[in-house]
């Protein structure tokens, strides 16, 4: 094979790679008087290690998924995808056991990645008839609900990343959602973005950004491009790293 030819051949595998990790992040827009979810993944690279994606459930649940894969560009993304393909077939299987399903998904990461090679993940699932989110956060940034009051609680509750120990076990988060609540999850990206002096955008950036955008929304979509604006003004639009936001909001946008 040429020289070009390779070189085209390449670019055609590469861009097929791109449509295929694209394909893995969906989020509909379905606001509703229930449900109000929306999400978006800027990635520094055409490849990247981040990853979200709304699925749509039996008995009115809604799935959630955020994930960042260690490291960047191509072998991140290798392993994201590794990850959200394990996750997704081991979910036939373990039914509602959130526990099993991430354990299942860690020894499938452990022995199939390359040594070093791990991935943070937050996979919960909203329960529409009973308002409640089972979760499990497997070393991610802590997700975050924002109550109507102000008043916040952060989801911790889980385990350690995915395919960084062979043996490790996960606990079952439960937190009730009430109508206004919002749920926020994003990766590190977005929270250390910096400024021209060095200062990191920050989990306070990122609330104070919410608590105006809220207001100032007319959905989930809106509010996530928001935050998005509001964070390239901190940083004059610097990014160094993925950045990915998924919300939620429970009940009618409007208050």
């Amino acid at each position: 094979m040429k020289t070009d030819e390779m070189i085209v051949d390449v670019s055609q595998d590469w861009a097929l790679a791109c449509d295929v990790q694209q394909a893995f992040m969906q989020a509909p827009y379905t606001a509703g008087d229930s449900l109000d979810h929306s999400a978006r993944c800027r990635q520094v690279r055409a490849l990247g290690g981040d990853c979200y994606n709304f699925i749509t459930l039996k008995n009115e649940c809604l799935a959630l998924i955020v994930g960042d894969a260690s490291g960047k560009g191509l072998a991140a993304a290798l392993t994201m995808a590794n990850v959200q393909s394990s996750l997704r077939t081991a979910a036939l299987f373990t039914g509602d056991d959130l526990a099993l399903l991430l354990n299942v998904v860690n020894h499938h990461a452990y022995v199939s990645s390359a040594e070093g090679r791990y991935a943070t993940l937050f996979y919960g699932i909203f329960d529409g008839s009973t308002r409640t989110l089972r979760y499990v956060n497997a070393g991610h940034n802590s997700p975050v609900v924002i109550r109507q009051d102000g008043s916040i609680h952060w989801l911790h509750t889980g385990g350690a990343p995915v395919g960084l120990f062979a043996d490790s076990e996960y606990q079952v988060g439960i937190v009730t959602l009430e109508t206004h609540d919002l749920l926020i999850a994003f990766t590190d990206g977005l929270i250390e973005a910096t400024n021209q002096d060095g200062e990191e955008w920050g989990v306070q950036g990122l609330l104070k950004a919410a608590a105006c955008g809220v207001q100032h929304s007319q959905n989930a979509g809106d509010l996530v491009n928001l935050i998005f604006n509001t964070m390239d003004d901190f940083s004059k639009e610097h990014q160094s790293d993925d950045a990915t936001l998924a919300v939620v909001r429970v009940g009618s946008w409007v208050l």
